[in-house]
């Protein structure tokens, strides 16, 4: 019998999967008994909070599941920031009740801070201290932390531990926030825009953390304009705007079963006159100029295929690019949100 001998990169490539399977362990938590173990992770009920005369959260209720990822989506300006503020107990509320693991962020700051990671959108790092010193300094300040080393490692920063984080790339940057927000092992973290500023590889590796951070039982609140990061990561949805929400439920609750079917053709075509060769309950429009989008409950089928490009064949119309796919969260965000820019 002759022994069968593996080929060098498979082995390069278990063993590579192997080592990333043992870093990411290195977060995996026990989390502490809860106040009301029966709790939600963030419960906000009736929240207000003012600047002046402008109302930046303006009756917000919602809950987040423990043990999932709950998404908070909205336009700038829409009050996210603010919410994920007070539920740190960084800022006081006007009016409203939150809760966080069942206690209150201001009132129970002391009880909740060994259990609660945040991972700001910006700032609250020395400019002058390099990475590996930093993560060193908040593990002291923890029980149980995670080795800063491994962190660093699986963040991707071994070789940038010594560089100070001012001299950090952006999404060099956020890396190190991530990891400090995680380095105590919470059971709940909360992430403001998280990938903000990273390449796809280092997207990809977030991603692949926060599973894993679900995975272990640990409520993760996150806030991103990647809407494809919502439907990759998220178990729940809530999207707010003017300070309100305005729609609440999983990524496939809110996309719904509508099924689409797109093309580009030239622009100003008679779209009345498409709704007549339609199915009643479908729906047509034009947006942007040039770029046609057929809607229909359910799946696409043969027949709606067929009648609009015979539509189209009969008006000497050439169908580009024609596609079928669902509805997408992004396009269930720009339907309650607007297409107008926000400052």
């Amino acid at each position: 019998m002759h022994a069968q001998h593996s080929d060098p990169a498979d082995v390069r490539d278990v063993a590579w999967a192997r080592a990333r399977h043992r870093r990411l362990a290195c977060v995996s938590t026990v989390p502490l008994a809860p106040a009301d173990p029966a709790a939600p992770a963030v419960e906000v009920s009736g929240l207000v909070k003012r600047y002046g005369q402008t109302a930046a959260v303006d009756g917000l209720s919602l809950t987040a599941a423990r043990g999932a990822v709950t998404g908070i989506l909205g336009p700038n300006g829409a009050g996210k920031t603010t919410t994920i503020e007070i539920c740190e107990g960084y800022r006081r509320p006007d009016q409203g009740t939150v809760r966080v693991l069942g206690r209150d962020p201001v009132r129970d700051a002391r009880a909740l801070r060994p259990r609660v990671g945040v991972m700001l959108q910006s700032g609250g790092i020395p400019p002058a201290v390099p990475a590996a010193d930093y993560l060193r300094l908040l593990s002291r300040f923890h029980a149980r932390p995670v080795d800063p080393a491994a962190l660093l490692d699986l963040v991707g920063l071994t070789p940038v531990a010594r560089i100070p984080y001012k001299r950090l790339s952006g999404g060099q940057q956020q890396r190190l926030s991530l990891a400090a927000a995680v380095i105590g092992r919470p059971e709940l973290v909360f992430l403001d825009e998280p990938t903000s500023g990273m390449d796809p590889q280092a997207r990809h590796a977030t991603w692949e953390l926060i599973a894993r951070l679900r995975s272990e039982g640990v409520s993760v609140i996150l806030t991103t304009h990647f809407m494809e990061e919502a439907e990759r990561l998220c178990d729940n949805v809530a999207i707010i705007d003017h300070g309100q929400l305005v729609a609440a439920g999983t990524p496939a609750e809110l996309t719904g079963t509508v099924g689409q079917l797109r093309f580009r053709a030239e622009a100003g075509l008679d779209i009345d006159s498409l709704l007549t060769v339609l199915p009643p309950a479908c729906a047509a429009k034009e947006s942007p100029a040039g770029h046609y989008v057929i809607e229909a409950h359910g799946a696409v089928d043969p027949l709606l295929l067929a009648a609009v490009t015979a539509w189209c064949a009969e008006r000497g119309v050439l169908a580009n690019s024609l596609r079928i796919e669902s509805r997408t969260l992004e396009d269930v965000f720009l339907e309650l949100t607007g297409r107008d820019l926000r400052t």
